[in-house]
């Protein structure tokens, strides 16, 4: 059921990191994001895979983590992810990526969810560092990263009940916290 899928895609920013995902499987991932709406079906996006220890490395160097977590520099070694997805723009294909990126970051995840793996997509990348490490041609937009692997973490939902309740937190138990806000608050005029 989508709902079940959807409750269970979080933001999982702590991994099994022993939990190995091959490169089918991100290939199966990404084949889900191709299958995808397009904006004016102009198919900009192109990926960039890694399920190779050396390189998800480089990667994760170029990533920002949490930031409502303040003292939490992000996963330790043991608890980063198995796998990413870069996901990148192709300015020859379009000058202009409009919403395409977050459907397919989204629907990547949810196969991932659907494979017990769980995710996490990054915008807080350093992307110029990144492009140098990978050697990304610059004709290609870095626009996401998707992070993936075992989670090794549990999440809990819990109601917004005032606008200085939207960020999340770790409890004393490393329980990660996630206010939502209900569907009543976010419809305007019904």
């Amino acid at each position: 059921m989508i709902r079940d899928l959807v409750l269970a895609n979080r933001s999982y920013r702590r991994f099994q990191q022993s939990h190995v995902i091959d490169m089918a499987t991100l290939r199966e991932l990404t084949e889900l994001a191709t299958l995808c709406p397009s904006s004016g079906n102009l198919q900009p996006l192109r990926y960039v895979l890694s399920c190779d220890a050396d390189k998800n490395a480089k990667i994760f160097r170029h990533l920002a983590w949490a930031g409502y977590l303040k003292d939490w520099p992000g996963p330790t070694q043991g608890e980063r992810p198995s796998a990413y997805v870069i996901v990148l723009g192709d300015s020859q294909a379009c000058h202009s990526i409009n919403c395409d990126h977050g459907i397919a970051a989204q629907t990547i995840l949810l196969g991932a969810v659907e494979k017990g793996l769980g995710g996490c997509i990054v915008g807080s990348i350093q992307r110029e560092g990144l492009r140098k490490a990978l050697d990304i041609p610059e004709r290609y937009q870095i626009l996401l990263v998707v992070a993936l692997g075992k989670p090794a973490e549990k999440i809990v939902l819990e109601p917004v009940t005032s606008e200085s309740e939207i960020k999340y937190y770790r409890d004393d138990s490393g329980v990660h916290h996630v206010p939502k806000r209900s569907v009543d608050q976010v419809i305007l005029g019904s």
